[in-house]
C-alpha cells in the first residue's frame, strides 16, 4: 500500500536571524578532500555537507528532514519515488533527476570509499526531470537514513572538469573535485589552502530559508591542542569542535567562553589483522597469533578500561561492551557489558595459546583523530606489557593513518565508528563487521569474517518490523562479541567550546552543521 510522506519544508525552518556575522572555527585535522564521494572519514563527510546536499538530511537531533526532495513515497516494497524541489548548483545550473542518476553512477566508481551504506540500492533512475526512483535489491526500511549523505553532484560540471569518477585517496590521486566544489548547499567555496585554511561564504541562491546568520566562515585546522585552546582564549578563533579534556576547567573559568559537552555515538575500538598468515612488524614467524581466539581474549582481559576512562579520559568516556553505541537505533543494550579485567586469566590464556612470554607486534594509532587517541594507545601498550605483549605504538597524523587504514597494511590498529551516516546499528554491521566484499565492509580493516553474521545482516536490512529487526541485530552483535573480533573500549565525549553568544547546535553525531549556527 502506498504511503505518501510529504513534509512541508517551511514548517520545520526557523526564521533567519537579522544580524549577519563572520565565523572562524577549528578542529585538529584538515578535511581530507572536497570530493563528496571519496572519503569514509566522518569529519570530511560532514564538512562536505556544507556544499553538497542529498534528497534528505538530518538535523541536530538526528531526525530526517526533506532536503533536495520535497516528498517521497514507496510505490512497492523495493521502490521509493522522490520528488525534487527547484534548486540550483553554485554555478547556476538547475538540479535535475539526471544529476541524481549521475551521482549514483559516480558512487560506484573505484575511488568511492563511502558507498557501503548504499549497498542495498539496485538502481537509481529518472522518471522525469523532477522525479527519481530508487530501487533496492530487497525491502530496505531505513533507506532514508542510508541516503542522507548521498551528496548530489552536477553531471555537466563533473564532465567538464574530468571528475566523473570519485577521487581515489587510496591511490593518492585527486581530480578537480578534490580541491573544488559545485553543490546546491548553503555555502560555497571561496578559497582553500591545504592544511592552512578553507574559506566559504553563504550561497545566496540556496533554496532553503537560512536558520544561520553567517556570511563568511573560515575553517583553520590546528593540530596542536594547546594552540587550539590558546587561539580560543585569545579570540583569534570563535569556536573549536575539539577541546582537550584537560582544558575544560580552564575554558569554563573564562567569562567570555562556554563549553558544550555531551556523549558521542562513536565507539573507539582496537582491531586485529584476521587475514594474513604471518603478521608484519611482529616477532612471531610463520603464523598469525590474532587468529587464535585465546590470544584475542587474553588481550581483552589485560586492558583495564576503567582506568582508561578515569585517568586518560578524565571520567568523561562511557565504557563499551560491544561494537556500537547503546544510543544508536536498534542497539542491544543488554550486550553492553565488558569481559572482566583479569591479568592472571590473560597470562593463562596466552600460555595455553603457546605464548607464555607474550610476543611483539605493531599497533597503528592516530594522534590527532580521536579524543586522547595517542594516550589511549600508550596506556593499552603499558597494560599489555604486563602480560608480555609488547606493542610497538606507531602514532600517525590523521592523513597518514587514514592511508594506512585504507591500505589494510596494519597488524593491529585503533579505529572508531559512530554508526553514521545512518545513525543506526545497521551501519556498524555493514561498514565494520560484515566480510569485506563488494560495497560491504568498507571499514573492516582487519578483514574479520563471520558468514553467520553476514547472513543476519541481509535479514536485518529487509526486516518487516522493528521488533524482528532488533532481535536479528542482537544476534549479529552477540556473534561478534563472542568471537572477540575486536576489542571495544568506550564511547568518547563530544567537547566543543565557543565564545558566549554562539549557538552551535551540538548533536550526538559530533557534526557541526553550519546551516544552523548563529552568532550574536
Amino acid at each position: 500500500m502506498r504511503r505518501l510522506i510529504a513534509l512541508a519544508a517551511a514548517a520545520i525552518l526557523a526564521t533567519a536571524p537579522v544580524c549577519a556575522a563572520e565565523f572562524t572555527w577549528s578542529y585538529s585535522a584538515d578535511v581530507l578532500t572536497l570530493d563528496p564521494h571519496s572519503s569514509n572519514n566522518t569529519f570530511t563527510n560532514a564538512f562536505a555537507g556544507n556544499f553538497y546536499e542529498s534528497l534528505v538530511r538530518m538535523n541536530e537531533k538526528i531526525e530526517i528532514e526533506p532536503s533536495l526532495a520535497t516528498a517521497w513515497e514507496r510505490t512497492s516494497p523495493t521502490v521509493w519515488r522522490f520528488h525534487l524541489r527547484p534548486a540550483i548548483f553554485h554555478d547556476g545550473a538547475k538540479l535535475t533527476a539526471d544529476d541524481v542518476v549521475f551521482t549514483w553512477e559516480r558512487f560506484n566508481t573505484p575511488g568511492s570509499l563511502n558507498k557501503g551504506n548504499l549497498a542495498a540500492i539496485k538502481e537509481v533512475r529518472a522518471i522525469d526531470p523532477s522525479t527519481v526512483e530508487i530501487e533496492t535489491h530487497r525491502p530496505f526500511p531505513i533507506l532514508l537514513n542510508a541516503i542522507q549523505q548521498f551528496y548530489v553532484m552536477n553531471r555537466a560540471w563533473s564532465v567538464a572538469h574530468a571528475a566523473t569518477g570519485a577521487s581515489d585517496l587510496t591511490a593518492q590521486t585527486e581530480n578537480f573535485a578534490g580541491r573544488n566544489e559545485n553543490g546546491t548547499g548553503p555555502f560555497r567555496l571561496v578559497s582553500r589552502v591545504l592544511d592552512a585554511q578553507t574559506v566559504i561564504e553563504a550561497f545566496p541562491g540556496w533554496w532553503d530559508k537560512p536558520a544561520h546568520n553567517l556570511t563568511k566562515v573560515t575553517y583553520i585546522p590546528l593540530k596542536s591542542a594547546a594552540t587550539r585552546t590558546a587561539s580560543l582564549i585569545s579570540g583569534s578563533i570563535d569556536a573549536t569542535v575539539e577541546l582537550p579534556l584537560q582544558d575544560v576547567d580552564r575554558v569554563r573559568a573564562d567569562a567570555k567562553l562556554q563549553v558544550i559537552q555531551g556523549p558521542e555515538l562513536r565507539t573507539i575500538y582496537l582491531g586485529f589483522d584476521h587475514a594474513r598468515d604471518e603478521l608484519p612488524a611482529s616477532d612471531v614467524k610463520g603464523k598469525n597469533p590474532f587468529k587464535d581466539h585465546r590470544v584475542r581474549e587474553a588481550m581483552y582481559r589485560a586492558i583495564d578500561e576503567d582506568t582508561i576512562q578515569k585517568v586518560v579520559m578524565r571520567g568523561t568516556a562511557w565504557p563499551a561492551g560491544f561494537m556500537a553505541s547503546p544510543f544508536l537505533t536498534g542497539a542491544p543494550t543488554d550486550l553492553n557489558t565488558r569481559l572482566p579485567f583479569d591479568i592472571e586469566a590473560s597470562k593463562k590464556l596466552l600460555a595455553e595459546a603457546g605464548y607464555p612470554n607474550g610476543f611483539t607486534v605493531a599497533i597503528v594509532c592516530p594522534n590527532d583523530r580521536y579524543v586522547n587517541d595517542e594516550r589511549i594507545c600508550q596506556a593499552v601498550a603499558a597494560m599489555l606489557a604486563k602480560v608480555g605483549i609488547k606493542l610497538n605504538v606507531q602514532s600517525e597524523t590523521t592523513a597518514v593513518w587514514s592511508r594506512r587504514i585504507n591500505s589494510l597494511d596494519v597488524p593491529m590498529f585503533m579505529l572508531g565508528h559512530a554508526g553514521l551516516p545512518l545513525a543506526d546499528t545497521y551501519s556498524v554491521l555493514t561498514e565494520v563487521l560484515h566480510t569485506r566484499e563488494g560495497n560491504l565492509g568498507g571499514l573492516n580493516v582487519g578483514r574479520y569474517s563471520n558468514p553467520e553474521l553476514d547472513a543476519l545482516t541481509v535479514k536485518i536490512a529487509e526486516a518487516a518490523d522493528e521488533p524482528t529487526r532488533k532481535a536479528l541485530i542482537r544476534q549479529a552483535f552477540a556473534l561478534e562479541k563472542a568471537d572477540i573480533g575486536h576489542i571495544p573500549l568506550h564511547q568518547q565525549p563530544i567537547t566543543w567550546a565557543a565564545k558566549k553568544g554562539i549557538d552551535l547546535k551540538q548533536g550526538p553525531d559530533n557534526q557541526l552543521r553550519l546551516r544552523l549556527v548563529t552568532v550574536q
